[in-house]
């Protein structure tokens, strides 16, 4: 018994040891790396093999398989990722603003789901459903309790299935069930508006395919609106980043023509590149400049960007090119600092590998990875400060983050010290009744950040920072 327990291992081994012989030889061809290391190699199969034949039940081999994967990608750095099926479907849904679902924007409320907004034509916008309306339940599950992410997992699935939301409405006193059935959703990642006469405002909450264009078609109107804008407000808080195709679009729309709007470094000849304001680095597919249509007046309108600690990857690309190019005046607070190039490579139909292979760089040099864009004005959250600003999680927080590649990290102990004043304030904070708590709504008149803005597009006083800590960018001369 014991024989064949180890020839069952040695069989296993040598499967392994072949599959990743042959990984080591396209290693080899694909970067002109040393091919990989025999004895860990030998010991990786063994294992596998050990696990496969000792373990106390049987162990599903492409499970192992896929595990072992996971592990390896996952000590790289917190945006490596391995794709199994189902996480490759959702991450393509992410980047292409498409999913099967009822079609409304959440957020959380008293330990309920609340409609932020429906999506204009979806199923939900159809069966009436309107801003403020509670979810209490998702069919027969009871939403409180139920996090974010599994109430939006529940209320998504396959076209043509429907699902059963009993709804609480406020204003009229009421619960009541609608049920509907489920399609395919084009989620909306940007909206705009006129602020006040002159002045426009535009929200763009991720960059995925359809941006450039409904960014375009948002900007015209806009510009049909009034003609003669006088200022405008491109925001970009809590924009967590996405395709940078789509981010060289939005800075090329403001820039002049051909100036540099990002460069990537790696160790593959392919990661070593320059992103300019010129249709050919920002075009998806063949055809005409999905810019041409743009007013002229747009390249020299006066602008101020907004961004806040949220603010990510393409994000912070586009506030740093239009910094560095004195294009705009950013304000807000510092962004988040993920200033990194994650390339999607596929495995199979339904399986691939998301890996970072190269970090961002400004237009003058400067590395945004761990350390994030840094206004030109801090402006807190309200008239009040930022009081738990120093609480958010930055890129530099995060385990195992890829470092900036210009220096050392220094740690804070400013920072450490506001985080320390920030958690008091949070227990405080937490007595109080939920009404109380809320945060103004983007694009709002009682939109703090929006408000000195616009005192800036129109030379008025701006309200400056009381709280703020800056991280890691001790030589950073601001206007503060």
């Amino acid at each position: 018994m014991g024989q064949k327990l180890k020839i069952t291992g040695w069989v296993a081994a040598g499967a392994v040891a072949g599959v990743l012989t042959t990984v080591s030889l396209q290693t080899v061809a694909r970067g002109s790396l040393a091919p990989l290391p025999l004895e860990e190699l030998q010991q990786l199969a063994a294992v596998f093999g050990m696990v496969k034949s000792d373990y106390v039940e049987p162990v599903d081999e492409k499970k192992l398989i896929s595990d072992a994967i996971s592990g390896m990608v996952a000590g790289l750095d917190p945006h490596s990722q391995y794709f199994d099926k189902k996480s490759f479907k959702e991450f393509r849904e992410g980047t292409t603003g498409r999913f099967v679902g009822v079609g409304i924007e959440i957020s959380q409320e008293d330990g309920l789901i609340k409609v932020v907004s429906p999506i204009e034509g979806s199923p939900a916008f159809r069966a009436g459903l309107k801003p403020n309306d509670l979810i209490t339940k998702i069919d027969d599950t009871a939403v409180r309790g139920l996090s974010l992410n599994e109430a939006v997992k529940r209320m998504r699935g396959e076209a043509n299935t429907k699902v059963l939301l009993t709804i609480f409405r406020k204003d009229e006193s009421r619960t009541f069930p609608v049920t509907i059935t489920r399609e395919e959703i084009r989620t909306q990642s940007v909206r705009g508006k006129m602020i006040e006469p002159g002045y426009g405002w535009i929200r763009l909450s991720q960059f995925q395919e359809r941006t450039v264009d409904d960014f375009v078609k948002k900007i015209e109107e806009l510009y049909k609106e009034d003609p003669n804008l006088k200022g405008l407000v491109l925001d970009l808080r809590n924009d967590p980043g996405g395709l940078l195709d789509a981010a060289v679009a939005v800075s090329a729309a403001f820039l002049p023509e051909n100036v540099t709007v990002v460069t990537t470094d790696g160790q593959l000849a392919e990661s070593k590149s320059i992103y300019k304001a010129a249709p050919e680095y920002y075009q998806r597919r063949s055809g005409s400049d999905p810019l041409r249509n743009l007013p002229a007046a747009l390249k020299s309108v006066p602008l101020v960007v907004l961004v806040n600690e949220g603010s990510a990857s393409a994000s912070e690309i586009v506030a740093g090119a239009l910094q560095d190019h004195k294009r705009a005046t950013i304000m807000g607070s510092q962004t988040f600092g993920k200033g990194s190039v994650q390339t999607v490579r596929p495995l199979g139909p339904d399986t691939g590998l998301k890996i970072t292979t190269a970090r961002y760089y400004t237009p003058s040099g400067t590395s945004i990875q761990a350390k994030g864009i840094v206004p030109n004005v801090l402006v807190d959250e309200s008239a009040e400060g930022s009081p738990f600003a120093a609480l958010r999680m930055r890129e530099a927080d995060l385990e195992k983050h890829l470092a900036s590649g210009q220096g050392p990290e220094v740690k804070d102990p400013e920072r450490e010290k506001a985080r320390d004043e920030a958690r008091k304030r949070l227990e405080e904070e937490a007595k109080k009744p939920p009404q109380d708590r809320k945060v103004p709504e983007f694009g709002t008149d009682k939109d703090f950040p929006l408000v000195q803005a616009l005192n800036r597009l129109k030379g008025q006083p701006v309200l400056v920072s009381k709280t703020q800590v800056i991280v890691d960018n001790k030589d950073e001369k601001k206007e503060n």
